[in-house]
């Protein structure tokens, strides 16, 4: 798995007794769809993923998480700190990796302004995908 999913698995996976109550809902419509064509029972299957991740308060679980750490992290502001607060590997080899996952065209040795572009682009990321960011995070 990519270090981006990794890190959506982590966040997502999260709200994960959310993400239970919803599915045998989801699993029931599957079956009578499973009747009809399967072409229709295929395309709702992306859209339910969407769906459960777009209740899913990103900032509701990082903070929960950050109180949780017997670590000061501040995911708002650092790649870092949000992969610490997730237990993924924030070593510079693994942003490195994910700023080629993402598409970054800097300097990959200029690690602070390579760091700064990989948290706007994760929070953008998480975003689109479905999670809830805050605005302020937004760029």
């Amino acid at each position: 798995m990519s270090i981006f999913g990794n890190i959506m698995s982590a966040i997502f996976g999260h709200s994960s007794s959310a993400a239970a109550a919803t599915a045998p809902a989801a699993a029931a419509p599957a079956t009578p769809s499973a009747q009809s064509p399967s072409p229709p029972a295929q395309a709702a299957s992306p859209t339910q993923p969407v769906a459960s991740a777009a209740s899913v308060d990103v900032a509701a679980i990082m903070d929960g998480l950050a109180a949780k750490s017997s670590e000061r992290l501040d995911w708002r502001r650092s790649i870092v700190d949000l992969m610490k607060l997730i237990n993924l590997d924030s070593s510079l080899a693994a942003r490195k990796e994910l700023a080629q996952e993402l598409s970054y065209t800097g300097d990959m040795n200029d690690s602070a302004s390579m760091n700064i572009w990989l948290h706007k682009q994760v929070i953008t990321k998480l975003a689109e995908n479905g999670g809830k960011v805050p605005d302020e995070l937004r760029v």
